[in-house]
């Protein structure tokens, strides 16, 4: 018992200060009533007895009261114990609100509905009807004779063979106002012909409207070109050069390579200079191959002797979890819902897991595979690869790029590891640093997120955790990715400026919202699926010239938090 006391003294103590503690949301589990519009369904039958309003006043006064006592933890509890039953107490809950409903009210206002509606199903048959019989100015007078002698006959076929007594199949209802429920043939027909029709109109009227261009979740050639289209202009071709021609040599300068690579990298180039910016590959050509070898070789290896443990007791759960993980990766492309490239994946992130017990595998890290994937596969393939089916490859060719994946993906966890072990605290710390950052750079938007009790744990720690991969579509993550390939220390420093300027675009959207969940929702669905290269280009701008303005600023940097950036083998 002083156990459960001292629990609730806790809550009782600390309930201003949990952050993001729940509000009740108006409407959220019984149906929304306003007495402002509804006040005459109150009037009648309604009414307490006049001995119990004394009462009534006193039990009014001790609910005023408990509103400004603060709810403990386990009141709140008993309270929304039922919030997500569903069934049989929908039910209730309906019976229990029609009982404190007048019904003659009710049932008045139910038969004014169907009269309402009965009426302009009416409306609108006499105007189909009327439409019908107008013939269209465009027809010849002989084509409009020829219609209407088809339809009397089909008329005369009709009460030949079902009567002249059946109801018309346009009228829904009967004339007491009841709904009928079977349906004629005709009826069925004269309703296919009417949705064709708004079909139709639909369709006219998204012809009418700009056109948009349907952008592909994964990067394609169009996304590397400012200019949008396939063929890129003379200015993308001159960056192409240059890239090939750093590239060339006996040792790459990467130095130059990442000058060039910070305002993006073609696609044709993509996966070598990925390899050489993480420090997969080293900068002489000549050790490229046998290092390739070698790496592939040893990874396989990896495969081998740990693979086969992932049903052991000791791995079995980490196992589990990169199982149910798998397919919730991009659900939406379907290259990742390939049995082949989710096997992939779980040996991927199996192997790591195993060679890094200080963090194991975190829910999270599974996104940070994607990128690698499909940079890798774009080096054996020219068309689009969102849906793109994996198995047309060679064995070898799949081979690599899962080796490749797997060794770039390390070293870039190496550089931000303190994100995944326990209790995560590299993660912790830069989402302290954002809203430091944030503070300084725009007091605004900070004081109001404070306002309404947001803390930036709550909406930050997904930007941290997944490097803004749920925030973005995964084109944008390549192009993002670019440059922190290019950038010191991109992923553990340059990353918490680029959130910092991600969460202050969107500072005219956060102080519309008024209230803890718009902003949460708000902050966790960012509009952000029609984002290209020129969106993601300024981000990055606006970025730069942050930390170039607050990077000395005690105490925001975080460049002793992830580790050095990994050396090249």
């Amino acid at each position: 018992m002083s156990n459960d006391s001292g629990k609730k003294q806790f809550w009782k103590r600390n309930t201003a200060k949990v952050p993001g503690s729940i509000r009740h949301v108006y409407g959220a589990q019984h149906p929304p009533f306003d007495p402002l519009l509804h006040s005459n369904l109150m009037k009648a039958g309604n009414k307490p007895p006049a001995a119990s309003k004394p009462v009534a006043a006193a039990a009014a006064a001790a609910a005023a009261g408990k509103l400004k006592k603060a709810t403990t933890f386990q009141e709140f509890e008993s309270i929304t114990s039922d919030a997500w039953d569903v069934g049989d107490d929908d039910d209730e809950l309906l019976a229990t609100a029609a009982r404190n409903l007048n019904i003659e009210v009710v049932m008045e206002t139910a038969n004014k509905v169907i009269e309402n509606h009965s009426k302009q199903q009416e409306q609108q048959r006499q105007r189909e009807e009327e439409e019908e019989e107008a013939p269209p100015p465009e027809k010849e007078e002989e084509e409009v004779e020829a219609e209407r002698e088809g339809e009397e006959e089909e008329e005369e076929r009709g009460e030949e063979e079902g009567g002249g007594d059946e109801m018309p199949p346009e009228l829904p209802f009967n004339s007491d106002g009841r709904m009928v429920k079977s349906l004629s043939e005709g009826e069925a027909q004269f309703r296919s012909q009417k949705d064709e029709a708004g079909e139709r109109a639909g369709l006219q009227r998204h012809q009418s409207l700009p056109h948009r261009p349907t952008i592909p979740l994964v990067a394609r050639m169009a996304d590397q070109n400012t200019s949008g289209s396939l063929v890129m202009t003379e200015r993308e071709a001159s960056r192409l050069d240059k890239f090939r021609q750093v590239l060339a040599g006996p040792n790459t300068d990467l130095d130059e390579l990442r000058k060039l690579s910070w305002s993006g990298i073609p696609r044709q180039v993509r996966p070598i200079t990925w390899k050489l910016l993480s420090g997969y590959l080293p900068a002489n050509v000549e050790r490229r191959e046998s290092t390739l070898q070698r790496k592939r070789q040893e990874y396989f290896g990896f495969i081998q002797q740990y693979y086969d443990s992932r049903n052991d007791q000791h791995h079995q759960d980490t196992y589990r979890q990169i199982h149910i993980d798998i397919p919730r990766t991009n659900p939406l492309i379907p290259l990742f819902q390939q049995a082949s490239v989710q096997e992939i994946f779980e040996r991927i992130l199996f192997i790591w897991a195993i060679r890094h017990p200080a963090s194991g595998y975190v829910q999270g890290i599974n996104d940070l595979v994607t990128p690698f994937f499909v940079v890798f596969v774009f080096e054996y393939i020219e068309e689009e690869v969102e849906n793109f089916d994996v198995s047309s490859l060679q064995e070898e060719a799949l081979q690599n790029i899962e080796a490749d994946s797997f060794w770039c993906m390390s070293k870039l966890l190496d550089g931000i590891q303190d994100n995944y072990t326990f209790a995560q605290p590299g993660i912790q710390r830069k989402v302290k640093a954002l809203e430091e950052l944030v503070s300084r750079i725009d007091d605004s938007v900070h004081r109001h997120l404070q306002q309404y009790e947001v803390e930036y744990l709550q909406f930050a720690f997904r930007w941290m955790n997944n490097l803004l991969m749920r925030e973005l579509p995964l084109r944008c993550t390549i192009r993002l990715w670019d440059t922190y390939q290019a950038e010191p220390e991109g992923f553990s420093h340059f990353h918490l400026y680029v959130c910092a300027a991600f969460l202050v675009r969107w500072r005219k959207e956060i102080l519309e919202e008024k209230d803890f969940q718009g902003l949460m929702i708000l902050l966790q669905n960012l509009p952000t699926m029609h984002w290209g290269n020129e969106e993601v280009s300024v981000l990055l701008a606006e970025a730069y010239r942050l930390k170039f303005a607050f990077a000395d600023a005690h105490p925001i940097t975080t460049r002793d938090e992830g580790g050095s950036r990994p050396q090249q083998n």
